[in-house]
This record gives C-alpha cells, sequence and structure tokens, in this order.
C-alpha cells in the first residue's frame, strides 16, 4: 500500500513538471519574455544610441527580473525560519506564496565579463556552443575570447565551459567547413554554402549561432566602411541595430562608435564610449589607444574626466605616463588656440621641464605660444629665445617678433624676422608689422642704411600702407619733405581712403608752398576730415619752426588691396642718409608725428591633420600606410602608427619598407616599447646613420627604464655602451650621477655632477647638494 502511494505522488510530481513545461510560451507571454527578448546594452536604454525602428525592442524589459520570477514560480519556496520541516512522504496541500520581487539590474553599456556571484548562480540558459566548439578545435583563442563575450552578451546568465579548448570538435564536416569559411571573412560563399546545402538537404537547419554571427560579421563590415567614408550617422544606427558589437573584443568599433557620436556633434556620447573602455576593458595597448583617440577628438575638460579613470601600474607608476608628455603637448597646443582655456599648471611644470632637459624646440615652442596668447610677453620671449637657440625657425621667428613688438623693440623683431619674412602669410604680416612699428618709434629710431633700403624694398613689394605711411613721418622728422610727400602719395595710392597718409602729405605739401595741390587735397576730403579742409596756411613755417602735431592716424593692420602703381620715376625712394650739421650751422627741427601704434598679427589656426580619423591602415596601399604612418607619428599617436607601418612593410618597395621600419621603431620608442623598437628595426636593413641613431636612441630609453626599476648597474652599462656611439648628453651625465651616487660611489658621483653643473645644469647642482647631504650632513644642517 505505502509503495503505491508512493509511486501515485511520483507520477503527480512528474505531470506538474511536463504541464510547466509545455506551459513555458504562458509563461513568457505572462512576464514579458518574447522568443527574441535579448538585454540591450546600455547606450541603447539610456538613449545614446538609438536604433532606426523606435519599435524595435522593449526598453523597459529586464531579463534578469524576469528570470527570477519564473524561477520563484517553478521552484518552491524556502521553508520560514523556525518552522517544522515537513515529511517529504507526505503530501501537502496547495497553499498560495508570496515571491520577494528582486531589485531591477540595469545591464551594462556593452557586454564584459561578468563577476563572480556571491550566490548560487541560475540554471544555465540553452545556448548554441557549435561557434566556441569551432574556435576551441581550432586554439583560436583571440576568436574563442570574442565568442564568450558574445554569448555573455545575449546570455548573462550563461557560464562558460571551464576549459573550452577542452571541447570536443564538431563532427559534421560540412558544418566545419562553413565555420572555416567565416573565420576566412568569406561571407559570401558561406551564405552560398548555407542555402546549397538546406536545398540538397530540406530537413537540415543551420545552427542560429552560425547565421547571428554571419549577420554581426556582415554588421561589422558596413560599420567598419561607413566609418571610412565618413557616413557617422549610419555608424551610429549600425551600432544600435547590433548590439552584440559593443564589446571589449571589438574596441575598433567602439572607438569608431565614440567617434561617430563626436563628428555628430553628440560629444556627450562620444565621452561615455570611451569612459565604458576604460572602465571595463583590461588591455593596456586599447586602453592607452583610447586615450590617445580621444584626445584628438575630444576637448581639454571632458580629456580631465578620462584621465580620472587611470589605473595604477604594479610598480607604482600611473597607467599612462608613458604618453603623458604627449598628453600634455596636445592640451597645450589646445591652450595656444584658444586664450580663455587654462591649462593646469601641473601640465605647463611639466612642458618646462621637458623644454628644459630635452632636445625639442617644439616644447619651448608651445610655451612662448600659451603665454603670449595670455600677455604674458616676458615668459613668452623667454621660450621663444629658447627654441631659437635650439633650432631657428619661422615659427620661432615669428613669436619672439611678436614678443618683441609688444614689449616695443621693434628693431630687433625686424631683424629676427627678415629672413623669414617670405616663408608664410603669417610671417610676411609679422615682419610687415615690425616694419611698421620700427618706422614709428620716437624718437626715430638711427638705422643704418642697409636696413632702410630692404624695409623699402619690401613695403614696395608688398605695397604695405602702414610702413609706406611712416616712412613718410620718418623723412619729415628728417626735414626730407620730397622724400615725405612721395611715401605719402605712394600709401594714398595704395589705399585711397588712408586719411593719415593724406594729412601727411597735405601738410608737407603745403610746407613745400604747392597751395594748388593743398586745396587738390581739400576738395577731394571735404566731408570726410576736419583737419585736412580746415588746414590753416603753413606758408610762413620755416625750417627752424615747429610744425602743429597731427592727430593720432590709425595704421591699418591688414595689407590693403593691390592698386595701380605710380609712374617708376616718382617712385618712394629710402629716406637719404642724414647729414650731420656743424653746431650752429642750422636748426633741425622735427615735425611731430602720430604716435607710435603697434600692429599686431593674429597667429592662424592650426590646420587639421589628414589622419585625425581612424581608418584600417590594412585596407591602404603601403606607400599610403607609411604616409599614414608619419601623418599619427606627427600628432602623436604611436599605437595607431605602429599599425601602418606594419601595413607599409609588406610593400615589394625596399625603400619603403626601410621607411616603414625606421619609424616603427619610432613608433614603439615614442610609446616606451625599446624592446618591440629593437625588433621592429630589425625588419628592414638600415643605412649606418639610422641604425645608430636607433640603436642609440634604445639604449637611452633602456637606461632610463633600468634606473626606474632601480638597477642602476645596469644603468650604466647601457649609457657606457650609448656613449661609445654619440656624445653623453648632460641630462644623461646626470642621471649617470645618480646611479653613482644610489652606488655610494661617492668620488665619481661628485665628479660627474661638477662636470654637468659647469654647464648651467640646475638638475646637476641639485645632484651635488645631494651628494653633500650624504656624505657632509652634519654641515649642511
Amino acid at each position: 500500500m505505502k509503495s503505491s502511494l508512493v509511486a501515485i505522488s511520483a507520477a503527480v510530481v512528474v505531470a506538474t513538471l511536463v504541464t510547466g513545461l509545455k506551459d513555458r510560451a504562458a509563461l513568457q507571454e505572462r512576464f514579458g519574455l518574447g522568443s527574441a527578448g535579448k538585454p540591450a546594452p546600455e547606450l541603447m536604454m539610456m538613449g545614446r544610441i538609438k536604433p532606426t525602428d523606435a519599435s524595435a525592442g522593449n526598453p523597459e524589459f529586464n531579463a534578469q527580473l524576469v528570470a527570477d520570477k519564473i524561477e520563484a514560480i517553478t521552484s518552491p519556496s524556502p521553508p520560514a525560519p523556525g518552522a517544522r520541516e515537513p515529511d517529504a512522504a507526505a503530501p501537502q496541500p496547495a497553499a498560495p506564496q508570496t515571491v520577494a520581487q528582486p531589485a531591477p539590474v540595469t545591464p551594462p553599456i556593452v557586454s564584459a565579463p561578468p563577476a563572480p556571484q556571491q550566490a548560487a548562480a541560475p540554471a544555465q540558459p540553452a545556448v548554441d556552443e557549435s561557434a566556441l566548439r569551432y574556435f576551441a578545435s581550432r586554439g583560436d583563442k583571440v576568436r574563442l575570447q570574442a565568442e564568450i563575450s558574445r554569448l555573455q552578451a545575449l546570455y548573462p546568465n550563461w557560464v562558460p565551459p571551464a576549459d573550452p579548448l577542452a571541447v570536443p570538435q564538431n563532427g559534421d564536416k560540412q558544418l566545419e567547413a562553413m565555420w572555416q569559411l567565416y573565420s576566412d571573412g568569406r561571407y559570401a560563399e558561406l551564405r552560398k554554402a548555407v542555402a546549397d546545402r538546406q536545398a540538397a538537404d530540406a530537413g537540415w537547419q543551420p545552427p542560429a549561432d552560425l547565421l547571428d554571427r554571419l549577420d554581426v560579421a556582415e554588421a561589422r563590415a558596413r560599420l567598419v566602411n561607413a566609418s571610412d567614408l565618413k557616413q557617422y550617422a549610419t555608424v551610429v544606427d549600425i551600432a544600435a541595430a547590433t548590439p552584440s558589437l559593443l564589446t571589449c573584443s571589438e574596441v575598433d568599433v567602439l572607438w569608431r562608435v565614440a567617434e561617430a557620436f563626436i563628428q555628430t556633434e553628440r560629444a556627450q556620447r562620444g565621452q561615455d564610449a570611451y569612459t565604458y573602455i576604460l572602465k571595463n576593458c583590461a588591455n593596456p595597448a586599447e586602453r592607452q589607444a583610447t586615450v590617445e583617440k580621444a584626445s584628438t577628438l575630444l576637448a581639454y575638460q571632458p580629456m580631465q574626466a578620462l584621465l580620472t579613470l587611470e589605473r595604477p601600474a604594479a610598480d607604482g607608476s600611473k597607467e599612462f605616463d608613458a604618453i603623458r608628455d604627449n598628453l600634455t603637448r596636445r592640451f597645450m597646443a589646445e591652450g595656444n588656440d584658444d586664450p580663455k582655456l587654462v591649462i593646469a599648471p601641473d601640465y605647463i611644470a611639466r612642458l618646462e621641464k621637458l623644454a628644459e632637459t630635452g632636445g625639442l624646440a617644439s616644447d619651448a615652442l608651445l610655451l612662448g605660444w600659451y603665454q603670449l596668447r595670455r600677455n604674458n610677453d616676458a615668459d613668452a620671449e623667454k621660450w621663444f629665445r629658447a627654441a631659437r637657440a635650439k633650432q631657428d625657425s619661422a615659427a620661432a621667428s615669428q613669436g619672439l617678433a611678436l614678443a618683441l613688438i609688444a614689449r616695443k623693440a621693434p628693431e630687433e623683431a625686424e631683424d629676427v624676422m627678415f629672413r623669414w619674412r617670405a616663408d608664410s602669410e603669417d610671417a610676411t604680416s609679422t615682419y610687415l608689422a615690425a616694419t611698421a612699428n620700427l618706422m614709428a618709434l620716437q624718437p626715430p629710431a638711427d638705422l643704418a642704411e642697409d636696413v632702410l633700403h630692404r624695409i623699402a624694398t619690401e613695403v614696395i613689394a608688398r605695397k604695405y600702407v602702414p610702413t609706406a605711411q611712416q616712412f613718410g613721418w620718418y623723412a619729415r622728422s628728417l626735414n626730407q619733405f620730397q622724400t615725405a610727400a612721395r611715401w605719402f602719395e605712394t600709401a594714398l595710392a595704395w589705399k585711397p581712403d588712408d586719411e593719415p597718409s593724406a594729412y601727411g602729405l597735405v601738410i608737407t605739401r603745403e610746407q613745400l608752398s604747392d597751395r594748388k595741390a593743398v586745396l587738390d587735397l581739400q576738395r577731394a576730403w571735404a566731408g570726410r576730415s576736419s583737419r585736412i579742409t580746415n588746414l590753416e596756411d603753413t606758408s610762413s613755417l620755416i625750417p627752424n619752426a615747429v610744425t602743429p602735431p597731427p592727430e593720432k592716424g590709425t595704421l591699418a593692420a591688414q595689407q590693403p588691396a593691390a592698386q595701380p602703381t605710380q609712374n617708376p620715376s616718382t617712385e618712394p625712394l629710402p629716406a637719404e642718409r642724414r647729414i650731420t650739421l656743424q653746431p650752429g650751422s642750422q636748426v633741425v627741427v622735427r615735425a611731430a608725428r602720430p604716435a607710435m601704434e603697434t600692429v599686431t598679427v593674429p597667429r592662424g589656426p592650426r590646420q587639421t591633420r589628414g589622419c585625425s580619423t581612424t581608418i584600417d591602415a590594412g585596407q591602404l596601399k603601403p606607400a599610403d600606410a607609411l604616409s599614414r604612418g608619419w601623418c599619427l607619428m606627427d600628432i602623436n599617436r604611436p599605437m595607431e602608427a605602429i599599425s601602418a607601418f606594419e601595413a607599409a612593410l609588406q610593400s615589394p618597395t625596399r625603400k619603403v619598407r626601410e621607411d616603414a621600419a625606421y619609424g616603427q621603431s619610432l613608433a614603439y620608442l615614442r610609446a616606451g616599447l625599446s624592446g618591440n623598437a629593437a625588433v621592429a628595426a630589425t625588419k628592414a636593413p638600415q643605412n649606418r646613420q639610422r641604425a645608430a641613431e636607433l640603436q642609440v636612441a634604445i639604449l637611452a630609453d633602456r637606461a632610463l627604464s633600468a634606473f626606474d626599476a632601480g638597477r642602476y648597474r645596469e644603468t650604466l652599462i647601457y649609457l657606457d655602451q650609448r656613449a661609445q656611439l654619440q656624445q653623453e648628453r648632460i641630462d644623461l651625465m646626470v642621471l649617470r650621477g645618480y646611479c653613482y651616487l644610489n652606488l655610494k660611489m661617492y668620488g665619481d658621483a661628485t665628479r660627474i655632477f661638477e662636470a654637468a653643473a659647469a654647464t648651467g645644469s640646475r638638475d646637476a647642482a641639485r645632484g651635488l647638494a645631494d651628494v653633500r647631504n650624504v656624505t657632509h650632513p652634519d654641515v649642511n644642517d
């Protein structure tokens, strides 16, 4: 009898389970769990990526909450605390149960491996693991990890196998061949293979996972193509429709989506995408490249928010120390473009240290322009002079000339810019501004004849009105009225409405007793200049009388439109050489003229580089990839430049391969990877000069790395090897001195620091002080 009751109870339990399974669709309908219900990434749920079809999906659906509800209904509730446990064999009456609803769980922006669960994991969902088995059988760990990330995005409760590589191979050879087509990126052939097999075998259905992955792969290809073509709205639409692409295993897609947001004037969305990568993705190279890419697209303030997500390194340094110098340069350049932007003092101090200890004139230039844009003329002059000392260039000379003009030293400004006057429009404008301010000095400058001649030649060639007008006043100050009249006339020929030149001409013609010319000028300027039309009779003026000063004129800051030139016989000439008069022979009276007015030349905006957007360098021709690599190096994106140079190494041309290997070595060095740089240098033969240059740079980088790690004897070995190739720089001498100090070789340390300090090195002087502190602590106390 008892055994019969047990059998009947077991039958009831089985029937209940079967009924529950058959009614699964009803449960799904009751709780909103459709057959296609998948958790959407946070980008979509927060409105950051909006799919084209607004009706697709339910933004309020929470898969985890539904799963918990189903689990609660289909499982018996736990006994209340302290309640007596019922007899397992005795049938229990049905009773309504109260289910505690869990708090909603917000899914992440994109999928990432789930954090370890403290509680017991829910039951494993039915997941198609055919792709997982295929990649495991091939030993393709990269694609295997990508597949795990994708499945976790689709099935948050799914747990990957403990040893994916131990999963057995698929037994279906035709299916294996289809997966091989997918792995090779031959998607059209894969579509045809699936269709052919379905036509031959009507009962065969391809794995859903294979079709899903094929859809995703084709979507990725469309997204990359749209990004390369700068069709940014399409990029966002594809990403919204294919959320499984938005994972850490597809970081290139995340970069492109972030760029698309920024290019479509949704900078905050782009910043959110970069933030997600830095919060969730662990690959160091990808994290560093993320910051580099973001810095070319985001402004200074958003970048500071991203940098707060930096992780500490194992040795106590910071994660982005390798690129911090380049970031500092980029932030300072942004500050140069926007005079209202205030850069943090830490960045300014870091760049000042780089400019003082490094050999790059560009660092001093950045500091000079930053200070000049903020009217700190003394600091600007200091850094522009430092830049010119390292490398005399048009940019350094132009900045120095502007700083000199600002502190009213135009004579030196003209001399500094004369060599570079034709380098660019900005350089020409700066030189002409220096000449105008030089000719307007009060009292007039005592200029050499060759200086006057070269200024006059440039002014006539450029038809620059401000300096032509100032030449007129300069000649009047020397009582050379005919020369002054010709300069004023020339300025009016180039710019007929230049009132200061007309005024200078009318008073000069009056002093030359040319009444007809005076009357003609007064009629021409009637109603336009009261001081010209109301000019008093000045015919009684004699050389020792003082000419009434004219009102302050306005110097044109821009070059006027070209006007027909005068007859060559009346072209103005440089002011005649002044004659030194014996005392009492003649009284030279210099007529007052307009006070000097500084002519400023705005600095032109930086040009947009041609490689600021993201493209796949592997799709470029080797020569184009080489050019892109150098462009990326110019804007301090070495991690991307490495890939571009790698593509260029495939060129059949030896010269292109040599340049690509050289560039890749430099890119690795800039990224702080000296070991990789040495390997890259061997990918193509280098000439003797380049090989020596790379070896010197690699040895210096290794010396610095060894010193930072506290391996001082190893540092000295690298420094000795480098010294055999090139004379040791002052900063490396200081490094050598500190190695001796740390090794307690105080005599050698003192000798090195004294030699370096003799060159004016402040770091060497500090080194001497450190030696004294160690060897004579009582004296220092």
